[in-house]
């Protein structure tokens, strides 16, 4: 099917479901300034039996099998219509969702797939701890076998949606005794299950979307373990990889609204202005294009790369200087409205945060300087030393 007849049929079918956006319509950029959830989950369960909202997903688990260019086709479309922002349930749909279908059994994909897909159970990410952000394999929330199941006990913090999550993807140290990436498995948790402590920390654009999730001898079976003992570095991978593309451009405030903006404002014919909006649109154009070679080249079997660190990078940029140039064009009327009411200073106070979620942009740049441009690696110290007998700062 060639594209046009493509987009009038996504756009027919979704017509069918969708109430049109209307022009004035404000936006949401990573769920900041709102936490709409049931608006949410009714969008989710409503595009569920079509496939529209994981269209490259299998369609035995709830996608289409569609290509990268035609999930593009859909996403497109589907920003044409009145829809609430989905990032409450981003972490399942463009993560663990896909991180499962790499590394999930059977019985993990029929269990969790379906429920991902519609809206019904929302999911988050339990990696980073408060001395393991960007070296997060130092990692020490620690998982002792017991029978078939395991007993967790650590420290997470910076876990988006935690506090109302069902489930969450969880990395913990199952053996000391090896290198500090050798020995960390993946498990998917229950968030209400005993033991397990969220408690919501407050962001100074005002959401309390971010948490520390304390885990005491918090239990897990081994059915919920997520690929072998000891490959949870591998797990964890795939999910960064998705997560980086997910940070890149795309979502939220773009072109379109760039230029209304400008426009409302009486600043379409100031060339100083002009020029800052082109390089923004060209970036946030690049980034699509960019991300869409990304996905057709795992589509083809390659495992996740470093383009998702570039992506993560230009993205970070894109949507600082989206922000900047906006707040620049509101001028002091866009300053002294309070966050939550006016979406470009949400956004602008929600920017510089894009550099530190999902890996920050050192890290993504030693990425790319090792893997792309073969520089030599930072000096590792505790490389081949097992994690126990690495030198760690003393509990406070």
């Amino acid at each position: 099917m060639g594209e046009q007849a493509l987009r009038a049929e996504v756009r027919s079918a979704l017509s069918a479901l969708l109430r049109p956006k209307a022009s004035d319509a404000a936006f949401s950029f990573l769920g900041a300034g709102q936490d709409d959830v049931e608006a949410g989950r009714v969008l989710l369960a409503t595009l569920a039996e079509g496939g529209w909202s994981v269209p490259t997903w299998p369609a035995a688990w709830g996608g289409r099998d569609a290509t990268p260019e035609e999930a593009a086709i859909v996403g497109q479309e589907l920003a044409r219509f009145d829809v609430p922002d989905l990032y409450p349930f981003m972490v399942g749909l463009a993560l663990v969702g896909p991180t499962l279908l790499t590394h999930g059994s059977a019985l993990q994909l029929e269990r969790w797939l379906p429920s991902i897909a519609s809206g019904a159970e929302i999911w988050c990410q339990l990696f980073s701890e408060p001395d393991a952000g960007s070296d997060l394999a130092a990692l020490s929330c620690r998982a002792v076998r017991d029978g078939d199941m395991w007993r967790i006990t650590g420290q997470k913090v910076w876990s988006s949606r935690a506090h109302y999550s069902r489930w969450g993807l969880l990395l913990a140290r199952t053996d000391p005794d090896v290198p500090k990436h050798a020995g960390i498995t993946a498990f998917a948790l229950e968030m209400s299950a005993p033991g397990v402590d969220v408690r919501p920390l407050r962001q100074m654009n005002g959401d309390t979307h971010f948490n520390e999730v304390f885990m005491t001898d918090a239990v897990v079976p081994d059915t919920d373990r997520v690929g072998d003992v000891g490959d949870g570095w591998r797990v964890a991978i795939t999910t960064l990889m998705h997560e980086r593309g997910a940070l890149g451009p795309g979502g939220g405030p773009g072109r379109r609204e760039l230029i209304d903006l400008v426009r409302r404002a009486g600043s379409a014919d100031d060339p100083l202005v002009r020029a800052r909006a082109a390089g923004v649109v060209a970036e946030l154009e690049v980034g699509r294009l960019t991300n869409l070679r990304a996905r057709e080249a795992r589509r083809a079997g390659r495992p996740p790369g470093p383009e998702g660190s570039g992506a993560k990078l230009r993205g970070a940029a894109a949507i600082k200087a989206l922000a900047d140039l906006a707040v620049d064009v509101e001028g002091l009327g866009g300053l002294i409205a309070s966050a939550g009411e006016d979406e470009w200073l949400t956004l602008f106070l929600t920017a510089p945060s894009i550099s530190i979620r999902g890996g920050t942009d050192e890290i993504q740049r030693n990425i790319l300087g090792e893997r792309v441009l073969g520089l030599p690696p930072e000096p590792r110290p505790d490389k081949g030393v097992p994690f126990k007998e690495v030198p760690r700062s003393a509990p406070s």
